[in-house]
């Protein structure tokens, strides 16, 4: 130690030398006062040493004495832990012996109390989705509470309790037999909360102004429909909320909303249409036209026909306003020409009369025939969208398959809905038509049987 505090006075004095030989003021200091400022320095380590050692050993019985004082805490926790379990062993026991006399005493009604637990339970579950719950909401958490109170074995229900579950019961018997009016918040279309009254069908639906209602049973509120179903059962919905007795026809669900939510997701025909595309809009479009052409034939065909009917029962001047009328006129026009040339005009006549009478028959004929190829090219077109999201998509998953199927199949039916009516109305075209044309050339060979008859007269005279 003596050796190396020597060193370390040589180095300062070496340094102190180094300093005193660049400057020599009053802050430079003497050998003897740097080994007197090392030894104070020395000195106070020391004492400040000594202090710590002292407050250690202080500490020490300090801890020792902590130490002792949690050992006996120790020792007083197992002496009452061991107590306790001593205790606990004797309720254990004490416990099992009055379980075995509750079970005794119980006998029978053990069983019925399990019955009751399990009946309780039930009731909870189908009262929490039935539409009774609008009326009699706090029956709930009677249920929960008594099915709850039925799991612990030391707890019984009381008589007032199974009364009460009897009677709700019963009450739920009853209120499924009726339609009632009832106050209820019901959650409109946008969103919005009001306060109006319902009418509970039984156990199947609930309508408000005509309108079919869903129940949520997490809520306790009435959510109207967005989209409601056709207007066949909305009619009977209205009829019921204007209704204030007697007998009311009205569609109700035996499954409790399930049906109605399967009938209200049924697309409309305007969608059924839009499935189609443009293949299905391009058959429609031919189908509207050819329909408004053959009515409008068909109305133009009868009253030519009423016309050439009447221009055949009457034996007076021929009416050029109709055919029969322009054929008979050709007759009187020509009386002094052979029978030849006025076969040949007759029949001139009747030529010149028939492409008005079979005009747009053809047109007809061929919508016909090209709404069909129409709703076959969408069925090929819908069968390839199918085929095309099987290849990125797979199987896994029908509604991405559902586009291309729908397409096919409303295309197909788009063109046989075409073409049906279609050939029907050109059928009933072309025979009007044709009857006509038959009456023309019917009158003009009678004629010239009577012009042949009279120049036969003539030449015997």
């Amino acid at each position: 130690m003596n050796r190396v505090v020597k060193l370390l006075l040589i180095t300062i004095a070496m340094v102190s030398l180094s300093a005193g030989v660049q400057a020599q003021d009053k802050n430079s200091m003497t050998l003897d006062q740097l080994l007197q400022q090392v030894k104070q320095g020395l000195h106070e380590q020391s004492a400040e040493d000594k202090q710590r050692i002292q407050e250690f050993m202080q500490d020490k019985a300090k801890q020792q004495q902590m130490l002792d004082q949690a050992k006996k805490e120790r020792a007083a926790l197992e002496a009452k832990s061991t107590s306790m379990e001593h205790e606990f062993d004797a309720n254990e026991t004490q416990i099992g012996n009055l379980n075995d006399t509750l079970n005794k005493r119980l006998g029978s009604l053990k069983e019925l109390f399990g019955v009751l637990q399990q009946a309780a339970q039930d009731a909870r579950g189908n009262f929490q989705d039935s539409l009774t719950n609008l009326q009699y909401p706090a029956r709930i958490q009677f249920l929960s509470d008594l099915a709850k109170k039925m799991g612990q074995t030391s707890k019984l229900a009381s008589i007032a309790e199974i009364e009460r579950l009897w009677y709700e019961l019963q009450r739920e018997m009853t209120a499924s037999g009726k339609v009632v009016r009832i106050p209820a918040t019901v959650i409109k279309a946008d969103g919005s909360e009001v306060k109006e009254d319902v009418i509970r069908v039984g156990l199947f639906n609930v309508i408000a102004d005509g309108k079919y209602l869903q129940y949520q049973s997490d809520t306790g509120k009435l959510l109207e429909l967005p989209r409601q179903p056709a207007s066949r059962f909305l009619e009977t919905a209205e009829a019921l909320t204007k209704a204030k007795s007697g007998l009311v026809k009205f569609g109700i669900d035996p499954t409790r909303g399930q049906l109605l939510s399967l009938l209200i997701q049924e697309p409309t025909l305007r969608e059924r249409i839009n499935q189609g595309g443009t293949i299905g809009y391009i058959t429609i479009a031919l189908g509207i036209f050819g329909f408004i052409i053959a009515i409008l034939r068909l109305i133009q065909l009868t009253f030519v026909s009423i016309k050439v009917s009447a221009q055949k029962r009457s034996k007076g001047k021929p009416n050029t306003n109709n055919p029969l009328g322009r054929v008979l006129k050709v007759y009187y026009d020509n009386t002094d020409i052979d029978m030849e040339s006025l076969e040949l005009k007759l029949g001139e006549a009747v030529l010149k009369e028939t492409p008005k009478l079979s005009r747009f028959n053809t047109l007809l004929k061929v919508i016909a025939v090209v709404a069909p190829l129409l709703g076959l090219l969408g069925t090929v077109t819908g069968m390839i969208i199918t085929f095309q999201a099987i290849t990125l998509f797979g199987t896994g998953d029908p509604k991405l398959m559902a586009g291309g199927i729908s397409q096919a199949l409303v295309t197909t039916v788009l063109g046989l809905c075409v073409a049906i009516p279609t050939v029907l109305l050109h059928t009933l075209v072309s025979g009007r038509s044709h009857r006509i044309i038959e009456v023309l050339e019917e009158q003009a060979t009678g004629m010239v049987a009577e012009y042949a008859e009279k120049q036969g007269k003539k030449s015997t005279a």
